[in-house]
């Protein structure tokens, strides 16, 4: 048997599973043909490799890398567990590349990065982001509520990242803060799930933390999401953080007695049909990681986003 090689370039469709040796090959995410054409296009897959606002361990600049490597382990079936079908039938996915910014200009990176966000929304092509650290998951926000209004956010993390600061200040810990304030999305009709960390504001939010995942069924946190989000706009953020370190050590500031791999699975798993219009998996740091555990546990949760993107356009 003949195997086809560099699909990322090579592809002809950009639907469908074509198997590649996972071992060999350009390292697109989950394979998928690098292009900046959006013509058609459901979703774009970038990266973002920007960690300068870390207030930890640096390092997740390199996490847009190691996901779309050991996604090649991901891309040699055409059926996603759990799922039962291979979203790439389903809808049109690409690798864009990454984004592009000026590190020596810091205090430009947000805008340059929600102006990139928006080049690509124009085309009605929804977003799926690699970061990086957290703070990306703001310029995409904005962007995303430019164009579908005030959203509801679905928040995966060690941390509440709402902690009140300064205006134009960029840090990962407080963003959501900033969106709460600005309007970008509606605390009330939003979600954060598996903190760990205190804060003794939520700012609106409704927060469950890891201590209520673990006392409660994946069922029950499923039915949480989908009561508080309804059929609003929603934007889904993973901070794999939100792990417990056993599964993802490969981050900047791990925090002990997170979720499991299975439980964020069981969850995202019954999502399906939500109104999602963007979505990102951040904070995966590979110089801290073990035999690319995290990088692999980001990516598995990467393509359980666009299963769940999926569905509401089967």
């Amino acid at each position: 048997m003949e195997f086809e090689t560099d699909l990322a370039f090579m592809r002809d469709s950009d639907r469908g599973t074509i198997v590649e040796p996972a071992y060999g090959g350009a390292t697109s995410f989950m394979r998928r043909r690098y292009t900046r054409d959006l013509a058609g296009i459901d979703v774009a897959v970038v990266g973002i490799p920007y960690d300068l606002a870390t207030t930890n361990r640096s390092g997740a600049r390199l996490g847009p890398r190691a996901i779309r490597n050991i996604s090649g382990n991901l891309s040699w079936e055409t059926a996603v567990n759990g799922w039962g079908f291979d979203p790439f039938d389903r809808i049109s996915v690409v690798d864009y590349g990454d984004f592009g910014f000026d590190p020596g200009l810091p205090a430009e990176v947000p805008a340059v990065l929600e102006a990139q966000a928006r080049d690509i929304m124009a085309t009605d092509t929804a977003i799926l982001a690699l970061g990086g650290d957290h703070f990306v998951t703001y310029p995409m926000l904005k962007a995303c509520a430019a164009k579908h209004g005030p959203l509801s956010l679905i928040h995966f993390d060690a941390h509440s990242d709402t902690w009140e600061d300064e205006a134009g200040r960029i840090d990962h810990g407080t963003m959501f803060w900033h969106a709460a304030q600005d309007g970008t999305v509606d605390p009330s009709r939003s979600i954060q799930l598996g903190m760990r960390t205190h804060n003794p504001d939520t700012h609106g939010y409704n927060v469950y933390d890891a201590d209520w995942v673990h006392d409660h069924s994946a069922a029950e946190a499923i039915a949480m999401i989908r009561q508080t989000v309804g059929d609003n706009p929603c934007y889904l953020t993973f901070d794999i953080d939100c792990l417990d370190p056993s599964y993802a050590p490969g981050t900047g500031t791990p925090v002990v007695g997170g979720l499991s791999t299975h439980q964020a699975l069981r969850i995202l798993r019954g999502l399906g049909g939500l109104n999602l219009v963007g979505m990102d998996l951040v904070e995966v740091a590979p110089a801290y990681d073990v035999s690319e555990v995290t990088a692999l546990a980001g990516a598995t949760l990467a393509l359980n986003m666009l299963c769940i993107f999926s569905e509401r356009r089967a």
